[in-house]
């Protein structure tokens, strides 16, 4: 989740009967949705000895404070370890895995019923998920074609807050509700919520 650390665990197995020992070369870079890297956050190095029929497990992380201030919008990270198995004229193997790191802090309460022509307030709740307060926070409200920004308080480290939005629906049918909040530290956190707007 976006805002906490990394936590990854990488699975040897050895599935010879021959004992073997293994280098592991392992990095990560925040990257863009093309896979083009943005920064290197981690680079790490460690050898492991493997019985025969062996497995072992390898845990990884990568703290917010390494991560944080490199993640681009699309919130990614590629995660790429090279296992070179020693003493065999060079056999290596190469995983890479691409992070994706959920947001989840736009939240929308609706009423259970809303009807045309009928004012209906809904409740937008929001978060800040890093360890470290964020000011300059904005809301955007889309809806009917029309945006609306409010501006908010800064809020503490790991703080939820709300605001209740009210709007009059002007047909009957499906309308969607869009939120973008955005703040000194990040941006771009959306939500969304398709309302049913009913008969009077």
């Amino acid at each position: 989740v976006f805002g906490k650390d990394v936590n990854l665990i990488l699975v040897l197995n050895n599935l010879s009967s021959d004992r073997k020992s293994v280098r592991v070369d392992m990095s990560a870079s925040t990257i863009l949705y093309t896979r083009r890297a943005v920064a290197e956050i981690l680079k790490a190095a460690t050898s492991v000895e493997l019985g025969p029929k062996q497995g072992k497990h390898i845990r990884v992380k990568i703290p917010y404070t390494h991560y944080g201030k490199y993640l681009t919008t699309d919130k990614r990270i590629q995660v790429t370890a090279l296992c070179e198995v020693m003493h065999t004229n060079g056999l290596k193997l190469l995983v890479e895995k691409t992070i994706i790191l959920e947001d989840t802090n736009i939240i929308i309460k609706l009423p259970r019923r809303v009807v045309v022509n009928r004012a209906v307030s809904l409740e937008i709740s929001y978060a800040n998920p890093l360890p470290e307060p964020v000011s300059r926070c904005v809301l955007l409200v889309t809806l009917m074609n029309q945006q609306v920004k409010i501006n908010l308080a800064r809020l503490a480290p790991r703080e939820r807050s709300k605001i209740f939005f009210e709007f009059t629906p002007r047909r009957v049918g499906p309308l969607q509700l869009q939120v973008d909040f955005s703040c000194d530290k990040f941006s771009h956190v959306k939500g969304f919520v398709t309302i049913a707007v009913a008969p009077a």
